[in-house]
């Protein structure tokens, strides 16, 4: 019997279900375990998982349980967990340590459950598995071999371990690579992050003025599709280079709190803390929502919002409103948490395919290569990078041009004749 915390083993058929659905529309990683599932790669290889536990993430679970591997998985954020995928996974044989709305403290011992089993690798989303082996759970430490991180906040966390000297062993930058980039960063948090607001609030975007702190690749889905359903955008940011393609791409660009006058949504996309706080919320309109679409919940300072509210109260289904002394009143969504996993199921299941299968051939480039990887943060290979991209493309039934013999000559050369 796998072990497993969980909340109720009998949600387990509408988990199969959700998990159903998604699987037939996840090419890539079919693909992969078409052309993996009969060489077990992965055969008596133990993986634990820190992962937004939804119905797209179980398929990758049992997509590496195909492959060979002992799947231990616990959720990255006490509210992205979904109970009944939770216990379709205990059901194929996964050992699960996660349930909605966990504690503080509950998160914090399913991550450390994870790690119960003694895994070779580590599949992190935001940085808490692999900063708790180095921290809480040293004892773990001798037996990881690699992982892969998903997540931009992850990976920076890493590389500031690295640049201390502090990471223990090599982690894979999937974050980085330029699928993930374009398709899930953009796309991916672009779409669910609306997906999460407009299904929460129920009111419309268009003529809104929407305030997209952050101009990463997730600023920019989020800004672009807000432009496309009819808002009227306002960019912050504090990189020169980002904030001109924000004026270029057509946003109108200002700084925070000049921006806090005029928004109808607020949406943080920025990994950093407190980017609206108390001095914000003094000149924001009656009725502003506040958002958040970064990892952890600290872009929207919610101890200034508790200060300056004379009364809290939950409105809605994941939506507070914050009663202010002079009568007006801010609304923050899913406690400032990802509001695309805490108020909605994350990204496209298409996207999350591709991301996913990056995971996987990955883990696998470690499982053959780790051992002559230092410690330290690496690039996803190249040529995994552009395998999901034709793996991707094969599904959709599109065909692409490739280089001839002479075309290739001509690109290594530097002399033209």
């Amino acid at each position: 019997m796998v072990e497993y915390e969980i909340r109720d083993p009998a949600k387990a058929p509408e988990g199969e279900r959700k998990i159903a659905w998604v699987a037939r529309r996840m090419p890539v990683l079919n693909r992969l375990r078409e052309e993996y599932g009969g060489k077990k790669p992965l055969a008596g290889t133990k993986v634990a998982a820190c992962i937004h536990l939804e119905a797209k993430t179980a398929y990758l679970a049992l997509t590496l349980k195909v492959l060979g591997a002992e799947v231990s998985i616990t959720g990255s954020n006490p509210l992205s967990t979904q109970d009944d995928v939770a216990a379709a996974l205990v059901k194929e044989g996964v050992a699960v340590f996660a349930w909605y709305g966990a504690t503080e403290e509950e998160y914090f011992r399913h991550l450390t459950a994870t790690l119960q089993a003694g895994p070779e690798f580590i599949i992190d989303d935001g940085g808490d598995l692999t900063c708790l082996l180095h921290t809480t759970s040293r004892e773990f430490l001798p037996g990881v071999a690699g992982g892969c991180e998903e997540t931009t906040t992850g990976v920076r966390r890493l590389r500031a371990m690295a640049a201390r000297g502090e990471l223990a062993f090599p982690m894979v930058a999937v974050n980085d690579a330029y699928c993930k980039c374009l398709f899930d960063n953009r796309y991916g948090t672009g779409q669910s992050t609306w997906d999460g607001i407009m299904r929460t609030t129920n009111l419309v975007v268009a003529g809104k003025t929407v305030v997209v702190a952050g101009y990463g690749w997730c600023g920019k889905g989020v800004a672009m599709r807000a432009k496309g359903l009819g808002a009227r955008v306002i960019v912050c940011e504090v990189d020169p280079i980002r904030a001109l393609e924000a004026l270029m791409d057509g946003f109108q660009v200002m700084p925070s709190l000049e921006a806090a006058r005029y928004g109808d949504i607020f949406i943080t996309v920025t990994g950093n803390t407190r980017v609206f706080h108390g001095e914000h919320y003094k000149v924001m309109k009656d009725g502003a929502l506040l958002a958040n679409a970064g990892h952890f919940d600290v872009e929207i300072d919610k101890k200034d919002l508790q200060a300056a509210a004379g009364k809290v109260s939950e409105v809605r289904k994941d939506i507070k409103e914050y009663l202010f002394p002079d009568g007006r009143r801010l609304y923050l969504l899913s406690e400032g948490r990802l509001v695309n996993l805490a108020a909605g199921d994350g990204h496209p299941v298409e996207i999350m395919d591709l991301s996913f299968g990056l995971q996987v051939l990955s883990l696998l480039h470690l499982k053959e290569e780790g051992s002559r990887l230092a410690p330290g943060v690496h690039p996803v290979p190249a040529e995994v990078d552009r395998s999901v991209a034709r793996l991707a493309l094969a599904a959709a039934g599109v065909e692409i041009d490739t280089l001839t013999g002479e075309q290739e000559e001509y690109l290594s050369q530097w002399v033209t004749e």
